[in-house]
């Protein structure tokens, strides 16, 4: 039961209850709000600069395997 209230108010809640949730928020972390989202901005950052390093790996071995699938096919017709 309590989790259907739950997942009701997150999922199918009116604009009405997330300006109220907000309202909230603000008064319980107002002075910390700033601190807060600039963290939560360097996190954002990080974590896109992490993808990214995992995408270039990707791109290198795929790369990699290509030249070398290449180099083989090369050695093939030669001989």
């Amino acid at each position: 039961m309590i989790y259907s209230m739950i997942f009701g108010f997150m999922f199918g809640a009116s604009p009405f209850a997330y300006i109220i949730l907000a309202v909230v928020a603000f008064l319980f972390f107002g002075n910390r709000l700033p601190s807060v989202m600039r963290s939560l901005g360097r996190s954002v950052v990080e974590f896109k600069k992490g993808v990214a390093g995992i995408e270039d790996e990707l791109d290198e071995a795929v790369r990699t395997a290509d030249e070398k699938a290449t180099a083989k096919s090369n050695e093939k017709t030669e001989v």
